[in-house]
């Protein structure tokens, strides 16, 4: 199975007190938070899917948008 290229980057803005409790627990499980956030989206993706996704698909043909999804409008 491919390494996962993983040089695209996500920023999010959280509650700072969310973040150390995620951070908190990401540590009590010996991952990192990004560990633990590419996990989430990686099951957030096959739920979505229905199916398990592979790192050598085409994350635009594959994630095609779903009823009542919303686009992230450009800025």
């Amino acid at each position: 199975m491919p390494i996962e290229n993983r040089t695209a980057r996500l920023t999010i803005l959280i509650d700072p007190r969310k973040k150390a409790v995620f951070e908190r627990l990401c540590a009590g499980e010996d991952a990192t938070s990004s560990q633990v956030v590419r996990r989430l989206i990686r099951e957030y993706i096959e739920r979505k899917l229905g199916r398990p996704w592979h790192a050598e698909e085409d994350p635009v043909e594959t994630a095609a948008p779903t009823p009542g999804s919303t686009h992230a409008r450009a800025r």
